[in-house]
């Protein structure tokens, strides 16, 4: 007999819209008759085989509203990355509870855990249907024009920027902004979506999809500087040189890495201040400042695309429809139908599950330190309505009397 029993988790970085995935799914699922229960497990993947589970079906409908719309991972997250082992004591413990449809919201990592459970599921004859729910802010899921989190995410990054650009044009100098993206530039590219006027920061961007040689960045700071008398440069976290070696590595003196072993990019200010000692020793300009954006990425409070908010909500309704109505395990993708609306599909898992997408060729610029025209009419609709606009004074210059 079927339980109806339903679980749903949430796994890697948090976004600023993840919660609508959730509140899609539960409020989605309580529509059905034959769901029973819909239960959220605590942190991720580690939660499930902790047992450390939730009843959501108990949660009142403005109470997920609310959480909707709030940043941040509801549930909890994980950094946990199963191997086909710790998806065994995964499945033993959905089998365990009778759950039959198994949701996990999450990017590459969460999309290849459901891709394990499921063969588990299949080859345990165990009636389990596993959706992939996408999210990242890296916008780097394959199959998908764009993922949920990224609109969000790169709303504050053009935001960011544009701010940088006008406090760098009143007190000129050199600015470096590192945004993160280990192997895709695109939300280090949307920074270029806060210039207005033609002499607008960020003049320089650099993107992990190109091979990054510090002499050459040394001679477009100072080319840049040269023509304008400041430079407002936006560098991505993963930017490596030919040999694929982070610039980060091989420019500190200690290098920190992860759970997974790889060199630790987010979280640390190193590659910003590597790159403006880089720029002071080796260029002499004085006023050289750098930050890195961070966590503040991810959940900022208030900096929400609507856009974003509404296609999270959809992709975790979708993902319960394609459970309920469907036949099949898989990954909901979103797919952009005209100028502006989209439309979602059920990609096989194994065609999502780990792998990488990174920033088109056409979306570059030749130069490989700018965004194409292409990538501005991809985004612009992406990031939503309201967006801030900055503007100049027409200055009149009064005639000189003591110095001419």
């Amino acid at each position: 007999m079927a339980s109806g029993k339903i679980l749903v988790a949430q796994g890697g970085g948090p976004t600023a819209v993840i919660n609508q995935s959730l509140a899609g799914v539960v409020l989605e699922a309580r529509r059905f008759r034959d769901c029973s229960r819909v239960y959220g497990a605590l942190h991720g993947v580690r939660g499930i085989i902790n047992e450390d589970l939730v009843d959501l079906t108990r949660e009142t409908s403005q109470n997920l509203e609310l959480v909707a719309a709030t940043p941040s991972s509801a549930l909890g997250s994980t950094r946990d990355k199963p191997d086909a082992a710790y998806c065994a004591e995964i499945f033993n413990v959905l089998r365990a509870h009778d759950i039959e449809q198994f949701y996990y919201i999450g990017g590459n990592d969460s999309s290849d855990t459901v891709r394990i459970v499921s063969e588990q599921a299949h080859a345990a004859a165990y009636p389990l249907r596993c959706i992939h729910i996408p999210k990242t802010i890296d916008n780097d899921l394959v199959g998908s024009d764009h993922t949920p989190g990224f609109p969000s995410a790169a709303r504050f990054v053009a935001q960011a920027f544009a701010g940088a650009n006008l406090d760098n044009a009143a007190l000129p100098g050199v600015y470096v902004g590192v945004v993160m993206g280990r192997h895709a530039g695109f939300l280090t590219a949307a920074s270029a979506l806060g210039k207005k006027f033609p002499d607008d920061g960020p003049h320089l961007i650099y993107l992990p999809e190109r091979v990054f040689s510090l002499e050459r960045f040394l001679q477009d700071v100072q080319a840049t500087y040269a023509r304008y008398g400041r430079c407002v440069i936006a560098v991505s976290e993963g930017i490596h040189d030919a040999r694929g070696a982070p610039i980060a590595s091989l420019l500190a003196k200690e290098v920190e890495r992860d759970a997974h072993g790889n060199v630790q990019l987010s979280g640390t200010g190193a590659l910003a201040d590597l790159l403006c000692d880089e720029i002071k020793a080796k260029l002499g300009i004085k006023r050289v400042r750098g930050d890195t954006l961070g966590y503040l990425q991810r959940s900022f409070i208030g900096c929400v695309s609507d856009v974003d908010q509404r296609e999270a909500r959809e992709v975790g309704e979708k993902a319960v429809q394609f459970a309920m109505w469907g036949e099949r395990d898989g990954s909901v993708a979103i797919q952009r139908t005209g100028f502006y609306s989209v439309d979602y599909e059920l990609l096989a898992l194994a065609d999502v599950a780990g792998k990488t997408r990174t920033m088109e060729d056409a979306f570059i610029s030749a130069s490989g330190t700018d965004v194409t025209d292409a990538f501005r009419l991809y985004l612009r609709p992406l990031l939503g309505s309201g967006m801030p606009d900055a503007f100049r004074l027409r200055p009149a210059p009064v005639a000189k009397i003591l110095k001419r």
